[in-house]
């Protein structure tokens, strides 16, 4: 079982021929990658190697995988970690109802009389095998696959991930191996929850994603809020970066940034004062410990 690369989805996928270029691509798409992130998505691009991105959430890490699956003109292929994943999640299954409805099928037809060795090998082929993201990943070629927020899988699901990221191939028991003929573009995210060890990262590009600059995080709330204005683009984005400088218990991202825009602007405000900020702070702030204390210092967070 391999992956045909004529044909399927993604086979008119654009192909950059520079930095610069996949950034203008990006950029397309409402993505507005800096130099640092454009040129790792390069290389891993034209490297064939996975791109392995850290930082802290909201800072656009599962945004760009969305967005180069968009820019490239191919299928995303999402795998969300989480705590227990395992190999049945990520990779595959037996259909075991249909497993058993072909065994009786197989049963009947040769009137009771089954030889177990042939019936085996009937069960375990393409037929009856579900496929999770990181196979049909393998067999989708090409596509992006996003691994995301790998630090809040365990030690053992690392290590499963290690075939993949060096061969473009994995190994189902019962079944063979499984190799993509087109690599996919793989993109691993982590919130840095804790360390992902090192036998993983060395198998990656690294990029460690900061929150943008003030410049550059008004161009996106201009690039993702159509209609709002520079005055209240500009108020927001200050406001951000002075919440990001206190100690709260979750520092907004992006993603918080562009929601407290969206909000405003349903409101119909073109200004951001004591008054529209503290009815909208729900959207940027999701801890009632960060609501209390930003309240009680509004006037100084938008002087």
């Amino acid at each position: 079982m391999t992956a045909d690369s004529s044909g399927l989805p993604g086979s008119g996928a654009v192909s950059p021929e520079t930095p610069d270029e996949l950034a203008s691509i990006l950029d397309r798409v409402g993505y507005l990658a800096d130099e640092g992130v454009a040129t790792a998505a390069f290389l891993a691009l034209r490297m064939r190697r996975p791109l392995f991105c850290e930082g802290e959430p909201g800072t656009g890490k599962t945004s760009l995988a969305v967005a180069l699956a968009e820019a490239l003109k191919q299928p995303l292929i999402r795998l969300q970690c989480h705590e227990g994943i395992d190999a049945g999640q990520a990779l595959y299954e037996w259909d075991f109802p249909r497993q058993l409805l072909h065994l009786r099928a197989l049963e009947a037809a040769e009137g009771g009389r089954l030889d177990a060795e042939t019936a085996e090998q009937s069960l375990y082929t393409e037929r009856f095998l579900l496929a999770r993201p990181l196979l049909r990943a393998l067999t989708s070629a090409p596509c992006v696959l996003l691994v995301d927020e790998v630090d809040r899988a365990d030690d053992e699901f690392e290590a499963f991930l290690l075939q993949l990221l060096d061969e473009n191939a994995v190994t189902i028991p019962e079944y063979g191996e499984v190799r993509a003929e087109v690599p996919p573009l793989v993109v691993l995210t982590s919130n840095r929850t804790r360390e992902v060890h090192d036998a993983l990262k060395r198998r990656c590009l690294y990029h460690w994603l900061e929150h943008p600059g003030l410049d550059r995080e008004i161009a996106i709330l201009r690039r993702r809020v159509p209609g709002i204005g520079d005055r209240l683009s500009h108020q927001i984005a200050e406001a951000v970066q002075r919440l990001r400088s206190l100690e709260l218990l979750k520092p907004p991202g992006v993603a918080e940034a562009i929601d407290w825009a969206k909000a405003l602007t349903a409101l119909n405000k073109d200004t951001l004062d004591a008054a529209s900020a503290a009815t909208t702070l729900g959207a940027v702030l999701k801890y009632s410990e960060d609501l209390d204390r930003v309240r009680a210092t509004l006037d100084s967070l938008l002087s």
